[in-house]
């Protein structure tokens, strides 16, 4: 098991992130990033080699102090986010900020600090973007704009750092809490008939993480059939 590579997934409690470590877990030595430590510890207990790292991503001091001693990394998953989503006229500059810290700023940050790690393993950076990150649609925008811009924050990375890969996947409307929560602020029904499953989200990023050496899959797009 310690000779297996090592895997941080940001938001691993449920949803995507979940989804994502039950399939790196055969694979992978884990760090389950997220807030809530309960959970985290609990689904280490089901993952061999996995183990919880509960941090306040959009707290710089938190994460410098969270990555201390991690001297290598394989694969560096970024999937905790939010989407508090309102038409401008109704969007308060702290709705702006909430997605902006999450989607953008945690993201930035935190592969900042994990750089010197990432460099040493020729890892791969895998950020969970969204379909709203290549289509901005009404009542979306401080969401999406957060999404474009951890867009172009990915698409830097690979053309600054060559040895590592880099790999956007933007998934269409998932099966998750999150999407829950989205539907009940647009005053629908939750119906899951038209969404992905957070496992084929999982799929996607293995099928990145596991590509051969001389491939590179940069960006990946999905939607429900």
């Amino acid at each position: 098991m310690t000779d297996l590579p090592l895997a941080l997934v940001t938001g691993a409690s449920r949803g995507i992130g979940a989804a994502v470590a039950h399939q790196l877990a055969p694979t992978h030595r884990l760090l389950l990033g997220g807030r809530d430590a309960e959970a985290l510890s609990a689904l280490a207990k089901e993952l061999p080699g996995a183990k919880p790292w509960p941090v306040e991503l959009t707290n710089p001091a938190s994460l410098a102090e969270a990555v201390a001693g991690i001297e290598s990394l394989d694969v560096l998953v970024h999937s905790a986010g939010v989407a508090r989503i309102a038409r401008i006229e109704d969007t308060t500059a702290d709705v702006w900020r909430d997605n902006f810290e999450v989607n953008t700023l945690a993201v930035v940050e935190l592969t900042r600090l994990l750089l010197p790690a990432l460099r040493a393993a020729r890892g791969h950076v895998v950020v969970i973007n969204s379909g709203a990150g290549l289509n901005a649609r009404p009542g979306w925008s401080p969401y999406a704009a957060s999404k474009f811009a951890v867009r172009a924050f990915a698409d830097a990375l690979r053309e600054e750092e060559k040895d590592i890969r880099v790999t956007s996947v933007y998934p269409g409307r998932t099966d998750t809490e999150m999407q829950q929560e989205i539907f009940k602020g647009e005053g629908r029904d939750y119906d899951t008939t038209h969404l992905l499953r957070a496992d084929s989200v999982a799929t996607a990023v293995v099928t990145a993480v596991s590509a051969t050496p001389d491939a590179h899959q940069t960006d990946i797009t999905l939607r429900p059939r």
